[in-house]
């Protein structure tokens, strides 16, 4: 890992130049300040910030940036990092992406200038991000998602065999155009349930519901807009998939504002059981993830990274169960 002094040899400066540099002091001319940032950025050099003593061990600091907080799937997923993580020792530090490439980034840098112990992270997608933890040699497990381009540590789910089961449960059930809000393209878990739909719907032999798909972020508000445009249809679904719990939110609002019940006018299954789904009349459907199973495990594999570096790294795939309540009975 680069040292102050390389940067200070590399840019033909002393190290208090670049100390003064690269903490943006204005007595520092221009043209040696230019070359002081090249120079750190040519190396990688990161300067040590409140936790440089972390590689001694003196403190003990993972930082986990998930997609959503207010998503109680990754609620779940920061609750089991942070008790496997506090039973080792560690803190955790918890930062919110937004599912923003930019804010991914701009999280993992500030991580990585902190020299935290390892990273926990539930990828956007975006390469720039994978550029970045390439450039580093802090552990990093991914949950949820892969990194792209990059082997690393991950926890995922089997999202397209859920997706498929939950597809098949509402054919059996007797619906017969499933609609499926799948999440936004370019997202694995969105792409991988979208795929287990159309499985579900080719085992079902009901392959005229394939167009029965709306893309939109694991928002409430596309969810709404999109199983509007979906109901709105001359020949609207019976049934609808819904990616997530937040997404879930935004179809219920729908229903609700076009006067139509779950179970009775419309077959409804969401992934993530949330603590709220049981209280619907009907109760809700759902496909119930082991959020915090996925947290914990991910956690216990940085933590075995940070012993064992020269590991070659492990993926490990958990499944999800199928909770069947009254959303979808008729």
């Amino acid at each position: 890992m680069a040292t102050i002094s390389d940067v200070a040899t590399l840019a033909g400066v002393s190290t208090a130049t670049v100390s003064r540099a690269l903490n943006g002091k204005a007595t520092v001319d221009p043209e040696l300040s230019a070359r002081v940032v090249a120079a750190a950025e040519e190396l990688g050099y990161r300067p040590n910030g409140p936790a440089r003593n972390l590689r001694k061990q003196e403190t003990a600091v993972l930082a986990l940036i998930i997609s959503d907080v207010e998503n109680p799937f990754f609620t779940a997923i920061a609750r089991g990092v942070e008790d496997v993580a506090h039973a080792a020792g560690y803190s955790l530090v918890l930062c919110n992406s937004d599912d923003e490439p930019d804010k991914e980034r701009e999280y993992v840098d500030v991580a990585l200038q902190e020299r935290v112990a390892g990273v926990l992270l539930s990828p956007t997608g975006n390469t720039d991000t994978t550029e970045l933890l390439d450039r580093n040699t802090t552990p990093v497990v991914a949950v949820d998602r892969p990194l792209p381009e990059r082997t690393s540590d991950t926890v995922l789910l089997d999202n397209r065999l859920a997706a498929e089961e939950a597809t098949l449960h509402l054919a059996r059930r007797g619906y017969r155009r499933i609609g499926c809000l799948p999440g936004p393209s370019g997202i694995l878990t969105a792409d991988e349930r979208l795929a287990g739909y159309r499985d579900g719907l080719r085992s079902a032999e009901l392959p005229g519901s394939t167009t029965l798909v709306r893309r939109s972020r694991f928002k409430a508000e596309g969810a709404r807009q999109s199983a509007r445009s979906l109901l709105d249809r001359p020949d609207p679904p019976d049934a609808l998939l819904v990616a997530n719990n937040v997404m879930a939110v935004g179809v219920l609002q729908t229903l609700a504002d076009l006067g139509l019940r779950p179970g009775r006018d419309i077959g409804v299954v969401a992934f993530d059981d949330a603590p709220w789904t049981t209280l619907l009349d009907p109760p809700l459907t759902v496909v119930a993830q082991p959020a915090y199973d996925m947290g914990a495990v991910a956690a216990q594999l940085l933590l075995d990274r940070l012993t064992a570096p020269g590991e070659p790294p492990t993926t490990q795939t958990l499944s999800a169960k199928l909770v069947v309540r009254g959303s979808t009975t008729r």
